[in-house]
Protein backbone atom coordinates (compact mmCIF):
# COMPACT_ATOMS: atom_id res chain seq x y z
CA UNK A 1 0.00 0.00 0.00
CA UNK A 2 0.68 3.56 -1.09
CA UNK A 3 0.10 6.63 0.41
CA UNK A 4 0.40 10.69 -0.17
CA UNK A 5 0.16 13.18 1.89
CA UNK A 6 -0.24 17.27 1.25
CA UNK A 7 -1.87 20.12 3.12
CA UNK A 8 -3.58 23.08 2.26
CA UNK A 9 -3.77 26.60 3.35
CA UNK A 10 -0.37 26.83 4.74
CA UNK A 11 -0.63 30.99 3.82
CA UNK A 12 -3.84 32.17 4.65
CA UNK A 13 -4.55 34.67 7.19
CA UNK A 14 -7.83 33.84 7.67
CA UNK A 15 -8.98 29.74 8.48
CA UNK A 16 -7.57 26.57 8.99
CA UNK A 17 -4.17 24.41 7.98
CA UNK A 18 -5.42 21.04 6.56
CA UNK A 19 -3.57 18.08 5.95
CA UNK A 20 -4.85 15.16 4.29
CA UNK A 21 -3.49 11.59 3.48
CA UNK A 22 -4.96 9.26 0.64
CA UNK A 23 -3.58 5.08 0.61
CA UNK A 24 -4.21 2.90 -2.23
CA UNK A 25 -3.23 -0.68 -2.68
CA UNK A 26 -1.99 -0.10 -5.86
CA UNK A 27 -0.50 2.77 -7.88
CA UNK A 28 -2.51 1.68 -11.17
CA UNK A 29 -5.42 2.17 -9.00
CA UNK A 30 -6.06 5.78 -9.06
CA UNK A 31 -3.76 6.48 -12.81
CA UNK A 32 -6.80 6.88 -14.64
CA UNK A 33 -9.01 9.01 -12.59
CA UNK A 34 -7.62 12.31 -14.04
CA UNK A 35 -6.28 13.48 -10.76
CA UNK A 36 -4.10 16.76 -10.44
CA UNK A 37 -2.60 18.83 -8.27
CA UNK A 38 -5.91 20.56 -6.41
CA UNK A 39 -4.22 23.59 -8.08
CA UNK A 40 -5.02 22.62 -11.68
CA UNK A 41 -8.60 21.94 -11.26
CA UNK A 42 -11.48 23.64 -11.68
CA UNK A 43 -13.60 23.98 -8.74
CA UNK A 44 -16.54 21.25 -9.92
CA UNK A 45 -13.70 19.09 -10.95
CA UNK A 46 -12.25 18.88 -7.90
CA UNK A 47 -15.45 18.38 -6.17
CA UNK A 48 -16.50 15.29 -8.86
CA UNK A 49 -12.34 13.90 -7.60
CA UNK A 50 -13.00 14.69 -4.06
CA UNK A 51 -16.29 12.30 -3.63
CA UNK A 52 -14.33 9.41 -6.15
CA UNK A 53 -11.72 9.57 -3.63
CA UNK A 54 -13.57 9.26 -0.44
CA UNK A 55 -15.98 6.76 -1.59
CA UNK A 56 -13.15 4.82 -3.47
CA UNK A 57 -9.79 4.78 -1.20
CA UNK A 58 -8.73 4.94 2.41
CA UNK A 59 -8.14 8.48 3.85
CA UNK A 60 -7.26 10.59 6.60
CA UNK A 61 -7.65 14.43 7.29
CA UNK A 62 -6.58 16.71 9.98
CA UNK A 63 -7.63 20.20 10.82
CA UNK A 64 -5.55 22.69 12.04
CA UNK A 65 -6.97 25.42 13.96
CA UNK A 66 -5.76 29.18 13.50
CA UNK A 67 -4.65 29.28 17.12
CA UNK A 68 -2.64 26.10 16.90
CA UNK A 69 -1.05 27.67 13.68
CA UNK A 70 -0.19 30.90 15.66
CA UNK A 71 1.53 28.81 18.58
CA UNK A 72 3.96 27.18 16.06
CA UNK A 73 4.09 30.39 13.72
CA UNK A 74 5.23 32.41 17.14
CA UNK A 75 7.92 29.98 17.82
CA UNK A 76 8.88 29.96 14.41
CA UNK A 77 7.97 26.28 13.74
CA UNK A 78 5.47 25.77 10.60
CA UNK A 79 7.55 23.23 9.35
CA UNK A 80 7.05 21.38 12.45
CA UNK A 81 3.50 22.10 12.42
CA UNK A 82 3.26 20.36 9.06
CA UNK A 83 6.02 17.48 9.53
CA UNK A 84 3.77 16.35 12.91
CA UNK A 85 0.67 15.80 11.41
CA UNK A 86 2.29 14.27 8.22
CA UNK A 87 3.69 11.69 10.58
CA UNK A 88 0.09 11.34 12.46
CA UNK A 89 -1.43 10.33 9.03
CA UNK A 90 1.03 8.33 7.58
CA UNK A 91 1.32 6.10 10.96
CA UNK A 92 -2.93 5.87 10.87
CA UNK A 93 -2.75 4.74 7.67
CA UNK A 94 0.66 2.42 7.90
CA UNK A 95 1.41 2.34 4.35
CA UNK A 96 4.06 0.45 2.79
CA UNK A 97 5.29 3.33 0.83
CA UNK A 98 4.60 7.18 1.79
CA UNK A 99 4.89 10.26 -0.36
CA UNK A 100 5.05 13.31 1.05
CA UNK A 101 4.94 17.35 -0.23
CA UNK A 102 8.15 18.55 1.16
CA UNK A 103 7.37 21.47 3.74
CA UNK A 104 11.39 21.86 4.39
CA UNK A 105 14.29 23.33 1.97
CA UNK A 106 15.60 20.33 2.37
CA UNK A 107 13.46 17.45 1.10
CA UNK A 108 15.84 14.73 2.22
CA UNK A 109 15.74 16.06 6.14
CA UNK A 110 11.95 16.64 6.27
CA UNK A 111 11.26 12.70 5.05
CA UNK A 112 14.20 11.78 7.83
CA UNK A 113 12.70 13.22 10.03
CA UNK A 114 8.85 12.17 9.16
CA UNK A 115 10.41 8.30 9.17
CA UNK A 116 12.28 8.65 12.22
CA UNK A 117 8.67 9.18 14.23
CA UNK A 118 6.29 7.32 12.80
CA UNK A 119 4.42 4.87 15.37
CA UNK A 120 2.76 2.61 12.41
CA UNK A 121 3.40 -1.62 12.41
CA UNK A 122 4.76 -1.06 8.94
CA UNK A 123 8.57 0.10 8.22
CA UNK A 124 7.29 2.93 6.04
CA UNK A 125 9.25 4.39 3.15
CA UNK A 126 8.80 8.09 3.12
CA UNK A 127 9.67 9.86 0.01
CA UNK A 128 9.85 13.11 0.31
CA UNK A 129 10.04 15.63 -2.58
CA UNK A 130 9.25 19.40 -3.67
CA UNK A 131 5.93 19.63 -6.07
CA UNK A 132 5.28 16.29 -4.88
CA UNK A 133 1.07 16.85 -5.69
CA UNK A 134 2.30 17.89 -8.95
CA UNK A 135 4.09 14.65 -9.64
CA UNK A 136 2.78 12.05 -7.70
CA UNK A 137 -0.88 11.00 -8.46
CA UNK A 138 -1.37 9.30 -4.76
CA UNK A 139 -0.27 12.91 -3.73
CA UNK A 140 -2.21 15.14 -5.91
CA UNK A 141 -5.51 13.05 -5.05
CA UNK A 142 -4.03 14.05 -0.77
CA UNK A 143 -4.11 17.74 -1.84
CA UNK A 144 -7.66 17.68 -3.38
CA UNK A 145 -8.72 16.12 -0.43
CA UNK A 146 -7.09 18.80 1.83
CA UNK A 147 -8.27 21.71 -0.78
CA UNK A 148 -11.89 20.40 -0.74
CA UNK A 149 -11.90 20.27 2.95
CA UNK A 150 -10.15 23.82 3.80
CA UNK A 151 -13.15 25.27 1.74
CA UNK A 152 -15.78 23.55 3.27
CA UNK A 153 -14.63 24.91 7.04
CA UNK A 154 -14.07 28.41 4.98
CA UNK A 155 -17.44 28.54 4.32
CA UNK A 156 -18.71 27.73 7.62
CA UNK A 157 -16.54 30.10 9.16
CA UNK A 158 -18.35 32.52 6.80
CA UNK A 159 -21.50 31.53 7.96
CA UNK A 160 -20.43 32.29 11.92
CA UNK A 161 -18.61 36.05 10.63
CA UNK A 162 -19.44 37.15 6.76
CA UNK A 163 -17.76 36.75 3.53
CA UNK A 164 -14.15 37.69 3.73
CA UNK A 165 -13.24 36.18 0.54
CA UNK A 166 -10.27 33.73 0.30
CA UNK A 167 -8.83 34.24 3.58
CA UNK A 168 -5.36 35.20 1.74
CA UNK A 169 -3.39 38.28 2.23
CA UNK A 170 -3.26 38.75 -1.70
CA UNK A 171 -6.78 38.76 -1.71
CA UNK A 172 -8.48 42.56 -1.38
CA UNK A 173 -12.12 41.26 -0.52
CA UNK A 174 -9.98 39.78 2.71
CA UNK A 175 -7.40 42.66 3.80
CA UNK A 176 -11.01 44.92 3.21
CA UNK A 177 -12.98 42.61 5.59
CA UNK A 178 -10.79 42.40 8.45
CA UNK A 179 -9.79 46.02 8.41
CA UNK A 180 -13.60 46.98 8.85
CA UNK A 181 -14.49 44.01 10.94
CA UNK A 182 -11.29 45.74 13.30
CA UNK A 183 -12.15 48.94 13.39
CA UNK A 184 -16.13 47.86 14.09
CA UNK A 185 -14.86 45.33 16.69
CA UNK A 186 -11.85 46.47 17.76
CA UNK A 187 -10.76 42.65 17.83
CA UNK A 188 -10.08 40.02 14.58
CA UNK A 189 -12.54 37.99 14.05
CA UNK A 190 -12.48 34.43 15.09
CA UNK A 191 -10.76 31.73 12.74
CA UNK A 192 -7.63 34.74 11.75
CA UNK A 193 -4.15 33.99 12.41
CA UNK A 194 -3.38 36.34 14.98
CA UNK A 195 0.48 35.73 14.29
CA UNK A 196 0.47 36.98 10.41
CA UNK A 197 2.55 40.10 9.84
CA UNK A 198 -0.57 41.02 7.48
CA UNK A 199 -2.20 42.08 9.91
CA UNK A 200 0.48 44.20 12.04
CA UNK A 201 0.21 45.96 8.58
CA UNK A 202 -3.43 46.77 8.37
CA UNK A 203 -4.11 47.43 11.72
CA UNK A 204 -5.21 50.78 12.37
CA UNK A 205 -2.31 52.96 14.34
CA UNK A 206 -3.53 54.42 17.71
CA UNK A 207 -3.33 58.35 18.09
CA UNK A 208 -3.69 60.14 21.20
CA UNK A 209 -7.33 60.79 20.99
CA UNK A 210 -7.62 56.96 21.28
CA UNK A 211 -6.31 56.96 24.78
CA UNK A 212 -8.69 60.31 25.52
CA UNK A 213 -5.42 62.52 25.49
CA UNK A 214 -5.42 65.47 22.96
CA UNK A 215 -2.76 67.68 21.65
CA UNK A 216 -2.88 70.47 23.10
Amino acid sequence: MICGVDEAGKGPVVGPLVVAAVAVNNAKDIANLGIKDSKQLTQRKRKELYNIIKAEFNFAVEIIEPKIVDEYRKRNKLNELNREAFERLISKLDPNVAYVDAADVNEHRFGSQIKASLTNKNDTDVISMHKADAKIDVVAAASIIAKETREREIEKLKDKIGDFGSGYPSDERTIKFLKSFYADNGKWPTGTRESWKTLERIRPVKTLDDFGENND
